[in-house]
């Protein structure tokens, strides 16, 4: 199942889960799937990370080319927030935050142009990304994750964080690296 957000471009996938006696299949990508359903990007590039109880990663985008990022956790739970930072949106600044779980299945669709990052809920989680673009270093930055510009309520108050994502600037001092709605 595709659930549109309060964000338009994020979507909140539900994957249907064959569960038995013998554990689970379950279907986490098919193009044209995901294409009919809202997700028209192609994926060209997986990341895999694993991380502690209270890591904080995020929050990151690219500019130029802007990856599109399809998250799902297959260990633990993580608490996954998409933010809409592209100039000119109707919904700049707002953002969504979904549960994703090696339980539940869920993926969350984080558009290009959109800041993304997640928190650990659990001892250690494991995540998994497709990306619409390939990682480009010279592109990557960030936000810092406590904006208060941003207003995200994120379920933990002291992150374990890496050193760039504690020295991350405000978005006020990135704009000049958001991208533009096209149109």
């Amino acid at each position: 199942m595709f659930e549109t957000t309060e964000v338009p471009g994020v979507i909140l996938v539900k994957p249907e889960v064959h569960r038995d006696a013998r554990g689970f299949f379950v279907e986490t990508y098919r193009e044209p799937l995901y294409r009919e359903n809202g997700i028209p990007e192609r994926f060209v590039q997986d990341n895999h990370s694993r991380s502690a109880r209270g890591t904080l990663r995020g929050l990151h985008a690219q500019s130029p080319n802007p990856q599109g990022k399809l998250v799902r956790c297959v260990e633990g739970a993580v608490w996954d927030v998409s933010v809409d930072v592209r100039l000119g949106s109707s919904s700049f600044g707002r953002h969504v935050a979904a549960e994703l779980t090696a339980e539940n299945f869920h993926q969350l669709y984080v558009p290009p142009g959109f800041l993304h990052g997640f928190v650990v809920l659990t001892e250690v989680a494991q995540v998994e990304y497709k990306c619409t673009a390939a990682y480009d270093p010279t592109a990557d930055f960030g936000v810092r994750w406590n904006d208060p510009e941003l207003s995200i309520p994120w379920p933990i108050e002291t992150p374990l964080l890496s050193d760039k994502d504690r020295r991350a600037p405000l978005l006020s001092e990135v704009r000049d690296r958001l991208v533009t709605v096209p149109g």
